[in-house]
């Protein structure tokens, strides 16, 4: 194991606990920073130990489990903390976390890989079954509350969003059961789609080891961001800029992990690892945060806000009918990349000037 590897998610770890206990200044900021940003290189790494184990596609699901597992608990934690202040986080987060996915980070790797390979290839099967599964999902959480009537401003009634909560656990479960037993080869690379699968893979005990730091890792790395939020907040609240730019800035921290590990797959023409990151990571992202914040609300009697807008609900449309074409023959090129990242702009610039 390279002696960065190990050492990095340690000394993150540290600077987390520090902060903690020290008040925050400029010079521990900066530090916790960049022990994010290193964080995110190791946390890769020791994920794509672990990948090279276990076999795709098993390997793509660890890293997004991982990541979504804390960033529910990140927020949660928010949630908790802000009161009715934070209704309207979790939305904001999803929404945000599903524009990154589908056009941000789907639309780099196709575009950085068709510059350096001309054509890439995956399995349509998978990813259209992936892309079925994320349209449900996101419409009953995040469009359907805006439209029932029996509970006002896009909100749920308790028993609906119990419902809205099993359904997201039933469709994440099945599309897990489809991914990794009933028709794992749909998410394998297609022959002939230059994956490299010759090198040897790590031994167990190097697979566990690299298991342990990559959590590490990934609480440092959710846990610094948290550190680093309400400097983030301060930061927001001082150009004007409305408050859902907070949910794009928890997104965009939480989401580093899987974002460089899915281009770094792009530029070494494995597509179907960048296919399987992007989608798997978006489905789990909702599948497991909405049963959280569900249970949240409910318990902690929190006020919780789901129904997106009219401008979000027509970008969810676009990007949703754009992936549909982009995934629909199985191979990309840098047009459909650049028309992802065009829509992507769009999100960022209407977040900032509604």
């Amino acid at each position: 194991m390279p002696r960065w590897a190990l050492v990095i998610p340690v000394v993150a770890a540290a600077l987390l606990a520090a902060a903690l206990v020290v008040p925050i200044g400029p010079l521990l900021s900066l530090a916790c920073f960049a022990g994010l940003m290193a964080s995110v290189i190791a946390a890769v790494h020791h994920a794509e130990v672990v990948a090279h184990r276990v076999g795709e596609p098993f390997g793509t699901l660890v890293l997004a489990l991982a990541i979504t597992v804390i960033e529910v608990a990140l927020i949660v934690s928010v949630m908790r903390s802000g009161g009715g202040e934070t209704a309207e986080l979790a939305r904001d987060t999803l929404f945000s976390a599903i524009m990154i996915i589908c056009n941000g980070l789907l639309g780099f790797c196709v575009l950085l890989g068709g510059l350096r390979h001309h054509e890439q290839s995956f399995r349509i099967e998978g990813a259209n079954a992936a892309l079925a599964a994320l349209i449900a999902l996101s419409t009953l959480s995040l469009v359907l509350p805006g439209f029932t009537a029996s509970s006002p401003g896009g909100t749920y009634t308790p028993g609906q969003l119990a419902f809205a909560a099993v359904a997201s656990l039933a469709i994440y479960g099945v599309f897990v059961f489809v991914q990794t037993m009933r028709h794992r080869d749909y998410f394998l690379p297609p022959p002939g789609a230059g994956e490299d699968t010759h090198l040897p893979a790590p031994s167990k005990g190097r697979a566990l080891a690299s298991f342990g730091l990559l959590l590490i890792a990934l609480v440092a790395v959710i846990g610094l961001a948290k550190v680093l939020s309400p400097g983030i907040e301060r930061a927001i609240g001082a150009i004007g800029a409305p408050r859902s730019v907070i949910g794009i800035a928890i997104a965009l921290l939480v989401l580093l992990p899987e974002t460089w590990a899915a281009i770094r797959a792009a530029l070494v023409d494995r597509l179907q690892t960048s296919v399987n990151l992007a989608l798997g990571s978006a489905l789990a992202s909702i599948g497991l945060t909405i049963p959280a914040v569900a249970l949240a609300s409910l318990w902690l009697k929190i006020p919780l806000v789901l129904g997106l807008d009219a401008k979000d609900i027509v970008l969810l449309v676009l990007t949703y009918f754009v992936a549909s074409i982009t995934l629909v023959s199985g191979r990309t090129n840098i047009m459909v990349g650049a028309v992802h990242l065009v829509v992507f702009a769009a999100f960022l610039f209407l977040a900032l000037v509604p």
